[in-house]
């Protein structure tokens, strides 16, 4: 547990991503945590026990480092945390020697972005590393935030300082993304265009939830449509977006190529959009986008299913030998409507239907439209997925 300098006034514990960190050391000796600026990664690896913590940032840092084999030898903890290790010059030779030569140590890494976001990484580290991608907090984590309202979260989204913030802050999204570019992408990629850039980050948050569509924002941005597509792989790597690809089995009426991209936070969304405040419709994009983040963490492939008669699926979840569960997003369970699952189900029968509402609670399962759904609220969305 960590206290939020004192700001608060209460104690912030995040226990499902530490155990989830110490799930990934059972598998590498190297856990690489990434996520997008502000998302708590420094909060979270503090709350490590008994840990060596090294912030890669400081000039002491870097220099304490030089001689990397009698750095790890000095080290009488049983875990090593590098904050920003990708401010040191060589960081993959560092975690190579640390995982090969120190192999009773633990090593916790940290960074904005993918491993590969940058050359300074010479080495990929397979073999060594699971990865690990920290979210803006989920809702079943606003109890350890002491946020009793739903609203706040997606209104406010989950940076940890925005969530916490008593009113919404409006220049905090312009400060973060300026922030995000400075640090995030003009040091670690070859992006030319920075009005185009970030009028694309825009584009994209205001359609959030949408089919990826390169040309439209090609047009809105003012850029090429490969540089679309080039920038586009930038944002997914920065954690700034989420882009699921379609599910299909082959069939002619299925799409197979366009992606549907959400951003990563709900906070974002809202202030792109202008929103004041949230209408029933405006809480449904939103609460979309809390289901997404559950799936996120929970699951190895998110998929979506849409036909060419526009009917859709919003999540799907391959399971095992043709078994293919589907997850469906409704802030009021009243407004689920069955057609266009009947039409995935008639071509992918096997499987379990999940609705989540934010009213379900406790979940049930009944009969809809011909179909067993189970209704279930996000506190249970895990344990269900988990079962499965």
């Amino acid at each position: 547990m960590v206290d939020l300098n004192g700001n608060y006034g209460f104690m912030i514990t995040r226990e499902l991503w530490l155990k989830r960190i110490e799930d990934c050391w059972k598998r590498a000796p190297i856990v690489w945590l990434s996520g997008v600026r502000r998302v708590g990664k420094t909060t979270l690896v503090k709350c490590v026990e008994d840990a060596r913590y090294i912030n890669c940032d400081l000039p002491t840092s870097v220099r304490l480092l030089e001689d990397i084999e009698a750095f790890y030898s000095s080290v009488e903890q049983p875990v090593v945390i590098f904050d920003e290790v990708h401010r040191l010059p060589d960081p993959s030779l560092l975690l190579k020697i640390g995982a090969d030569e120190f192999k009773h140590l633990k090593i916790l890494a940290t960074g904005s972005s993918t491993l590969a976001a940058t050359n300074k990484f010479r080495d990929s580290l397979t073999g060594r590393k699971r990865n690990l991608t920290l979210l803006p907090v989920l809702a079943e984590e606003l109890d350890s935030f002491g946020i009793k309202d739903m609203d706040r979260r997606l209104f406010n989204g989950g940076l940890p300082d925005a969530l916490l913030s008593a009113e919404k802050d409006e220049s905090f999204f312009s400060e973060w993304m300026d922030s995000y570019y400075a640090r995030d992408v003009a040091e670690l990629f070859n992006v030319g265009k920075r009005s185009g850039f970030l009028m694309l980050v825009e584009a994209l948050l205001r359609q959030s939830g949408g089919i990826c569509e390169v040309a439209s924002l090609a047009k809105m941005s003012g850029l090429s449509r490969p540089t679309v597509m080039s920038y586009l792989d930038v944002l997914e790597i920065t954690h700034l977006i989420h882009k699921l690809r379609p599910f299909h089995g082959g069939g002619k009426q299925e799409l197979v190529r366009r992606a549907k991209v959400y951003s990563f936070d709900t906070g974002f969304v809202a202030h792109s959009r202008g929103w004041t405040q949230l209408r029933d419709d405006d809480r449904g994009l939103l609460w979309e986008h809390l289901v997404l983040d559950v799936l996120l963490t929970q699951c190895e492939r998110v998929r979506y299913w849409r036909d060419k008669r526009d009917r859709e699926v919003d999540f799907v979840l391959p399971v095992s030998d043709g078994r293919v569960d589907i997850v469906e997003a409704k802030w009021n369970a009243a407004s689920f409507e069955p057609k266009n699952l009947r039409a995935f189900r008639a071509l992918y029968p096997e499987g379990r239907n999940i609705v989540v509402s934010h009213q379900a609670q406790p979940a049930f399962t009944r009969d809809t439209g011909g179909l067993s759904v189970t209704y279930a609220g996000l506190s249970e969305l895990r344990s269900l997925l988990t079962v499965g």
